[in-house]
């Protein structure tokens, strides 16, 4: 005698399997419609074009990218390519050079072709302990969190893995860290994410004299496979905050008028 079909409890496990199929059909959808959008999206961009993005752009950010006649302006934007020879873009794998300390203890070029396979797998560490050269540490309550510097990175942490690394740290403003050089660096950290391709990158400080702080870095890019078509930059980020006058030889810093 066939087994008697509980009607109720069939249509709620048939109502479970609907749903369970759903879900996968919208999350099919959902990962087609991500790819073609990120297709479009990652096609090679302009860095004038990447700057204008709204999220880099609030109250604490400098707006005149576009009008290098204003008294106050971030970068200096070269139109010629970045300065590395054949020898620089050789690809034989991904590394990273630090130059050592001067005499002085400061930070010189540092180098690097960067790639997925650079990227760090683990969680960045404390370093307050590293002082930088410039260190002069000082408050002012216009700058977001407060103070004045950073402790930045030449060649990024999210491309090397290298953090309480002193040959690869420098004293910088809070606008140099936070609105010059990272909205470069996730120009590059993007493109290759989204292709798999390296890049040649490079960070050179700009210490005058005897001056402990440097004015600013040269960072140069330039996508290797796709022969810097994807990436291929040359900008001068200057080592300044908007309301802050600084010693350059000391790293000392008092309110502007």
């Amino acid at each position: 005698m066939a087994k008697k079909i509980n009607r109720k409890r069939f249509n709620k496990i048939n109502k479970k399997k609907n749903n369970f199929k759903k879900v996968l059909y919208l999350l099919l959808a959902a990962v087609i419609i991500f790819g073609i959008f990120n297709i479009d999206r990652y096609k090679v961009r302009k860095v004038e074009d990447f700057l204008k993005l709204e999220h880099y752009v609030s109250d604490h950010m400098p707006k005149n990218y576009e009008r290098p006649d204003e008294p106050y302006n971030q970068y200096i934007i070269y139109e010629e390519n970045p300065s590395f020879t054949l020898h620089d873009l050789e690809y034989s794998g991904v590394y990273r050079e630090f130059s050592p300390l001067d005499k002085l203890n400061r930070v010189g070029p540092a180098n690097a072709i960067i790639g997925i396979e650079s990227f760090p797998n683990k969680k960045r560490g404390e370093i307050r302990h590293i002082k930088p050269t410039g260190w002069k540490q000082k408050g002012y309550d216009f700058i977001e969190g407060g103070v004045l510097y950073n402790r930045c990175h030449l060649i990024a942490f999210m491309f090397s893995g290298e953090n309480a690394n002193i040959n690869n740290l420098m004293t910088g403003t809070k606008s140099f860290n936070n609105f010059g050089m990272l909205p470069y660096e996730i120009i590059i950290y993007d493109y290759i994410v989204n292709t798999g391709n390296r890049v040649r990158y490079r960070v050179s400080p700009d210490f005058r004299d005897n001056e402990l702080l440097a004015r600013g870095v040269l960072m140069e890019a330039y996508s290797i496979e796709d022969n810097g078509a994807g990436i291929k930059f040359k900008v001068y980020v200057k080592n300044i905050e908007k309301g802050v006058s600084i010693d350059y030889l000391t790293g000392e810093s008092i309110k502007s008028e």
